[in-house]
């Protein structure tokens, strides 16, 4: 029996290979050397080394140079970002986040989920024959990877179930609590010195926090999102655009209240897999049918949900005429269409 499997090289992959190895060059390039690696009480001084930690980054160069080994991790992750050779600089941005969550002292759930990301996005990059991970692939390489892109869509597929659980359990482990429950969470988020917003947007926050109705919107709004974003994959396409742009302003407004940065772009490389369809390309649309016919064929969103070719011809021609052109996430038989048969 021949099974279709759409193949992962793609740049949306891509896509989310950058954002997590920004994230975590954020931290190493932001933070200082006395902020990430210092004593913690009860624990020691990190980095520990013990355990599986000792294969970290931090834990194989001396002690006296931890300075130069974070700028060289951030000087990785930054080629890692690039997009160059994948399979080559997948092993290195894996190892980096693992040894960033169990080295330094400072470590959140942006980095244990920026350290899943990089190894589950390591299995398809080890196997990316392409140059750049922005990058087509040729025509004819994937039937001769055949092994790999059944791997690659596998650990694609369960990054995206890994993401829904992520979403459920952030969302159900809240409602517990009273405080979430009544909708005053973010009464006392909002009014904290520590993790409240900075100066210049109080003026328009505390406001809302003045009011219950805006306290309960602040409050109720982000479970709303995280349990849509669990559902993702049990809802079509065209509502999952939706849902990847209330999850992207959902970390935005988080990373921007409460300064968590990198666990945003970290989120948003998995929200990019977990809401864009699997296989498909991100690709300007085109202004005439005649345009996207002279490369291999139309483009619709309804051929890179299935992976099952191009779409309609006229309808997509026309629209295109009228659209403006904007990024969108296509399949013709040259990317998104085109499918590995095992």
């Amino acid at each position: 029996m021949l099974t279709r499997v759409p193949q992962p090289w793609t740049n949306v992959y891509g896509l989310a290979r950058t954002l997590v190895a920004l994230g975590t060059a954020g931290t190493l390039a932001f933070s200082a050397t006395s902020t990430l690696f210092r004593p913690v009480a009860m624990l020691g001084d990190y980095p520990l080394c013990e355990g599986l930690s000792r294969a970290g980054v931090f834990c194989v160069v001396p002690g006296g140079q931890l300075t130069l080994a974070r700028w060289l991790c951030v000087a990785a992750l930054l080629v890692v970002a690039s997009g160059w050779r994948p399979r080559w600089t997948a092993p290195a941005h894996a190892w980096i986040g693992f040894s960033v969550f169990s080295g330094i002292a400072i470590s959140d759930g942006g980095d244990q989920i920026a350290m899943i990301l990089a190894l589950l996005l390591a299995v398809p990059a080890l196997g990316d024959p392409r140059r750049w991970h922005w990058q087509r692939l040729p025509d004819g390489v994937e039937d001769r990877r055949r092994g790999w892109a059944l791997a690659g869509s596998g650990a694609l597929v369960l990054l995206r179930v890994q993401m829904c659980f992520l979403y459920f359990q952030a969302c159900v482990a809240k409602l517990p609590h009273s405080e979430w429950a009544d909708g005053t969470a973010l009464w006392y988020w909002g009014t904290s010195d520590t993790f409240g917003p900075p100066g210049p947007l109080r003026p328009l926050v505390e406001p809302m926090l003045a009011l219950p109705v805006g306290v309960a919107v602040l409050t109720w709004l982000p479970l709303f999102v995280e349990i849509a974003l669990a559902a993702c994959l049990l809802v079509r396409q065209r509502l999952r655009y939706w849902l990847l742009a209330a999850g992207v302003g959902f970390h935005l407004s988080i990373a921007v209240m409460m300064g968590l940065w990198s666990f945003a772009f970290a989120m948003w490389g998995g929200l990019v897999l977990l809401c864009l369809p699997l296989g498909a390309h991100l690709s300007p649309r085109r202004r005439a049918g005649a345009d996207a016919r002279a490369e291999d064929g139309t483009e619709g969103d309804a051929g890179a949900e299935r992976g099952d070719g191009p779409a309609d011809s006229s309808e997509d021609g026309a629209a295109a005429g009228r659209a403006p052109v904007v990024p969108v996430p296509v399949a013709s038989p040259g990317d998104a269409g085109r499918v590995v048969r095992i």
